[in-house]
C-alpha cells in the first residue's frame, strides 16, 4: 500500500494521507515549497486540490483537531456559501445551505438539497445527520450541483467526511476535555500493529454537559399551568459514538475495508425559546402585558406572559422534554488494482431509530406539545472504475449505483391542554439507481476538456393516517380520520433525470488555473407525507389529499461557473476565486402552516436565479503564521412564484423571501506558531465567522401587498439578525510525559463576543395564535482539553 503525503490544505494545516496507486513524497520537500495543498478524491481519484476545476473546501486533520471538530455542526463557515445549521428545535438535524439551496423541514419524508457522505457511503436524510466522529482525516466541501458523481440530492453541492483509516502499525490517542456547564468529554482512538493481512482500528468518544436553561417552577402566580415539568434543565448533550475498522490486504492488488460505526444521543433539545405572539388579530411581537392570551375552549392562556425577545437562561416548561438518536451503519469497500484501471464497490446499510418529545410554547401552560418517532434504514451499492488511457491524457471515471430505503414517522401532537389530540402517522419507500461516467481528455499539455453525465430513476410510495381528537367544549374528544392511506393506496411517484456537465479547464501555468463550468443538479421530488390538506377535492383527485394525489415535481439547477486557481509568491499565498450563476427550476418549498397540527405544505413555486461570487486566500508571510479567509457574496432572486391571492393565482415573485440566502459570508482564522523547542511548541488558533442577515421562511415580505395582514405570517419576522462567532484556542504541544507518550494541552473559547441573535425560528402563523420561537446559538463557553499520543 503506498502513501502520499501532502502539506497544508486551505487551512494551512498538513495532511497525511493514505491512498492506493499515488506514489510517496518525501516529507521534508514540503517544508521547501510554501503553503502546498490538500490532496482530495471529490472526482473518485486522488487530486492536488488546486487542480481540481471546481469550487472546492478541504480541511485537514490537524485543522479539525486545532479546533475542535468532531461533527459537521461545529465546521461553521469552512466554505464561502456554505452554512450549516442545526434544524429548529433539534441538536442532531442539520440544516446545510449552499449557495442559497436549502430544505427547511426536517421531516423523514423531505430530501436534502447537499449530499452528505461518509467514505463514499451516502446519508440520505437530515435526521440523525449530526452525529459525532472521533478521528476525522479531513472535510471535503463540494460547491454547486455535483449530479454526475454524488447524483440524487446533490443539487446544491456535497459534503464528504473522510475518517482515518487502519496504517497497520501501533498508536493512537486519548484526549480529556472539561469546560463550561460541567462539560466532559472522552475521546480516543487505538491503532493496531498488522496481523497478517489484517489492520485495525477503533476510535470513539463520550460526551456529557449540563444544560443551558435551567427549568424552574412557573415564576409567575396566579396563572394554572400543567402538570410541573418533570425535568430540571434542558439543552443537555449526552452522546457517544465509537466506529471500529479493519483493512485486508486479500492480495497486492485488491483491499477490503470494513467499517461499522455507531452513534447514540439522549439529551434534551434546545429550548424553544418564545419570542413573541400573534393572537386574537394583534401583533405582539415583544414583551407586553398587556397583550391577550389566546382563548380555547373557554380556557386562558397568557402565552403573553412568558415572551421575551433576549436571550434568557431560565424557563419554566410543563413537557418531559427529549431527544433521542440511535444510528449505525456497516459498510464494505473492496478495491482493485487490474493493470491501468481501479475498480471499486461500496456495500453499505443504515439504520436510525430518532425520537423526540417537545414543548412548543416556551412557556409551563400545555399549548403545543408534539412527539416524533422515526425508523430508517436504507442499503447502498455502489460500483466504480476509475483509470487512465492513452498515455494518461484521458482520466475516466464510470459507475453504477442502487439506493433503497424505508422512513416512518409516528408524529401525536396535543393542543391546548388536550383539547385537541393528533394521531399522525406517515413513511415511503424510496427504490432509485443511477449510472454514470465522466471523462477527462488532455487536448494539450495545459487544456482539458471534462465530461459527464449520470441518468438517474427512482420510484416512491406514501402512506399517511391522520386522526383527530377535538374538544367540542363538552369535555368529550371526538375522534375524526381525516386520512388512512396505506402504501399502495396511492399511485407511485417515478423520477427520471440525466444530469449533464461539461468543465473546459485551463492550465496558464504550474501555479495558476482557471476553468469554465456547466453543470445540471436534480432534487427528487415525492410526497409530502405529513400533508394535512384533505379537503380540496378535485376530479383527479377525489380524497380531496392532493398533496397525496399530486407528488410535488423534482427540482433542477442548470449551474454556470468561471473559477480561478492560483498559488504565487514561491507557494506563500493562494487565491481562489470562482463566480457562478443558477438557474433553479420548481423549488420546493416548505409553508409551515400548523393550521391543524404542526405540518407543511408543498410547493414547487418558484423559479429562482442565485448568482455569486466566492473568494478564498491562504497566505504564509513568515513560518511561524498562516492567515486563511474566504468571502463570499450571494444574490437570491426569485423569477417566478405563484401563490394564491384573493383566490388567483399570482406572481408574488418580487415580494418573497429567499430563506438562509445570506447575501455576504465571511470566514478568518489564524494559525500562529508562537514558540518551538527541545521541550514542545506552543501554539495559538483563532476564528472569525461572519453571517449576514438571512431569512428563515420563504414568507411574504408584505402580506398587505396580498390582501393579508400583519398578522399573518410575514418574512421580517423570522428573519435572523445574522452572527458573528470568534473563537480562539491556545496550546502547548509535543512536550514527553516519562519520556514514553506525546502530550498536548489546550484551553479554548468559543462564542467569545457572546454573540446572541436567534439562529432559526418557527413561526406557527396565525391559525395558531401566531406564536414565534427562536433558537439561539451557543453562549460563549471555555474549555481544557489534556491529550497524549502514542
Amino acid at each position: 500500500m503506498k502513501k502520499l503525503l501532502v502539506s497544508t490544505a486551505l487551512c494551512g494545516s498538513c495532511l497525511v494521507a493514505a491512498m492506493p496507486g499515488v506514489a510517496m513524497a518525501q516529507a521534508d520537500d514540503t517544508k521547501s515549497i510554501g503553503i502546498g495543498e490538500i490532496v482530495v478524491t471529490a472526482q473518485k481519484r486522488a487530486e492536488n486540490i488546486q487542480d481540481v476545476p471546481i469550487a472546492i473546501s478541504a480541511v485537514s486533520t490537524e485543522y479539525l483537531e486545532s479546533r475542535g471538530v468532531d461533527s459537521i455542526d461545529k465546521l461553521g463557515t469552512i466554505a464561502p456559501n456554505v452554512k450549516i445549521e442545526r434544524a429548529p428545535s433539534s441538536k442532531t438535524i442539520s440544516q446545510i445551505s449552499i449557495r442559497g439551496s436549502v430544505t427547511i423541514n426536517p421531516s423523514i419524508t423531505w430530501e436534502p438539497a447537499v449530499g452528505l457522505y461518509m467514505d463514499g457511503v451516502y446519508i440520505a436524510k437530515a435526521q440523525g445527520s449530526i452525529f459525532d466522529i472521533a478521528d476525522l482525516e479531513r472535510v471535503e466541501v463540494l460547491r454547486g450541483p455535483q449530479g454526475t458523481l454524488y447524483g440524487r440530492n446533490a443539487l446544491a453541492g456535497a459534503v464528504n467526511l473522510i475518517t482515518k483509516k487502519p496504517s497497520g502499525e501501533a498508536g493512537g490517542f486519548a484526549e480529556v476535555t472539561y469546560g463550561s456547564y460541567d462539560e466532559w468529554k472522552f475521546r480516543g482512538s487505538l491503532d493496531l500493529p498488522q496481523m497478517g493481512i489484517f489492520s485495525a482500528k477503533v476510535s470513539g468518544q463520550y460526551r456529557r454537559r449540563d444544560g443551558l436553561i435551567d427549568v424552574v417552577p412557573n415564576p409567575i402566580p396566579g396563572v394554572l399551568t400543567a402538570l410541573p415539568n418533570q425535568r430540571n434543565e434542558t439543552d443537555t448533550i449526552r452522546s457517544g459514538s465509537f466506529m471500529v475498522q479493519v483493512r485486508a490486504e486479500l492480495s497486492d492488488a485488491v483491499t477490503a475495508d470494513y467499517t461499522y460505526d455507531y452513534s447514540k444521543q439522549d439529551q434534551t433539545p434546545p429550548f424553544s425559546q418564545l419570542l413573541g405572539v400573534n393572537m386574537n388579530g394583534e401583533a405582539r411581537d415583544i414583551f407586553d402585558p398587556s397583550s391577550p392570551g389566546y382563548i380555547y375552549g373557554g380556557a386562558y392562556f397568557p402565552l403573553n406572559l412568558y415572551t421575551n425577545p433576549d436571550r434568557i437562561s431560565t424557563a419554566s416548561i410543563d413537557a418531559k422534554v427529549y431527544e433521542k438518536s440511535r444510528s449505525y451503519g456497516h459498510a464494505l469497500t473492496l478495491t482493485a488494482d487490474v493493470g491501468g484501471a481501479t475498480l471499486k464497490s461500496i456495500t453499505a446499510y443504515r439504520d436510525l431509530a430518532w425520537s423526540d418529545h417537545l414543548d412548543l410554547d416556551g412557556s409551563p401552560m400545555s399549548v403545543a406539545e408534539t412527539y416524533r418517532i422515526t425508523d430508517y434504514h436504507a442499503f447502498s451499492q455502489e460500483l466504480q472504475a476509475t483509470g487512465s488511457a492513452f498515455d494518461d491524457r484521458l482520466d475516466y471515471v464510470a459507475g453504477a449505483f442502487y439506493f433503497s430505503e424505508k422512513a416512518e414517522t409516528n408524529n401525536p401532537q396535543s393542543y391546548f391542554g388536550g383539547g385537541v389530540d393528533l394521531v399522525s402517522r406517515y413513511g415511503s419507500h424510496t427504490k432509485a439507481w443511477a449510472v454514470y461516467a465522466q471523462l477527462d481528455y488532455k487536448l494539450t499539455d495545459a487544456l482539458k476538456l471534462t465530461l459527464g453525465g449520470r441518468y438517474t430513476h427512482e420510484k416512491k410510495d406514501v402512506m399517511r393516517y391522520f386522526l383527530v381528537n377535538y374538544d367540542a367544549s363538552n369535555g368529550i374528544l371526538t375522534p375524526t380520520v381525516f386520512a388512512d392511506f396505506g402504501y399502495g393506496d396511492v399511485p407511485d411517484a417515478t423520477y427520471n433525470d440525466f444530469s449533464p456537465a461539461a468543465t473546459l479547464s485551463y492550465e496558464i501555468t504550474p501555479d495558476i488555473n482557471v476553468y469554465a463550468r456547466y453543470a445540471k443538479g436534480f432534487k427528487s421530488g415525492g410526497f409530502n407525507g405529513e400533508t394535512n390538506v384533505f379537503f380540496n377535492f378535485t376530479a383527479d383527485c377525489p380524497s380531496g389529499a392532493t398533496e397525496l394525489c399530486e407528488p410535488y415535481k423534482a427540482e433542477t439547477v442548470d449551474s454556470y461557473e468561471l473559477g480561478a486557481k492560483t498559488k504565487l509568491f514561491g507557494g506563500k499565498l493562494i487565491f481562489n476565486v470562482a463566480a457562478f450563476r443558477d438557474e433553479h427550476k420548481n423549488i420546493q418549498l416548505a409553508i409551515f402552516t400548523a393550521s391543524t397540527g404542526a405540518a407543511s405544505i408543498v410547493r414547487n413555486a418558484a423559479a429562482a436565479r442565485i448568482q455569486g461570487l466566492e473568494f478564498e486566500v491562504v497566505a504564509r508571510p513568515i513560518d511561524a503564521l498562516t492567515i486563511n479567509g474566504s468571502l463570499a457574496l450571494l444574490d437570491a432572486k426569485y423569477k417566478k412564484y405563484y401563490d394564491d391571492v384573493n383566490g388567483v393565482s399570482t406572481d408574488v415573485s418580487d415580494n418573497r423571501a429567499f430563506p438562509h440566502a445570506p447575501k455576504t459570508t465571511a470566514s478568518l482564522g489564524v494559525d500562529w506558531k508562537v514558540l518551538e523547542g527541545d521541550w514542545g511548541k506552543f501554539n495559538i488558533y483563532g476564528d472569525l465567522n461572519y453571517i449576514s442577515k438571512y431569512y428563515t421562511y420563504p414568507y411574504a415580505l408584505d402580506p398587505t401587498l396580498e390582501g393579508k395582514t400583519w398578522s399573518d405570517q410575514y418574512a421580517d419576522r423570522t428573519r435572523s439578525k445574522g452572527r458573528t462567532i470568534v473563537n480562539l484556542r491556545a496550546t502547548v504541544s509535543d512536550f514527553e510525559l516519562a519520556s514514553v507518550v506525546k502530550a498536548e494541552v489546550s484551553g479554548f473559547v468559543r462564542n467569545l463576543t457572546k454573540e446572541s441573535n436567534p439562529a432559526n425560528y418557527i413561526d406557527f402563523g396565525p391559525s395558531f395564535g401566531g406564536l414565534l420561537l427562536g433558537y439561539f446559538p451557543d453562549p460563549r463557553t471555555w474549555g481544557v482539553t489534556f491529550g497524549v499520543k502514542y
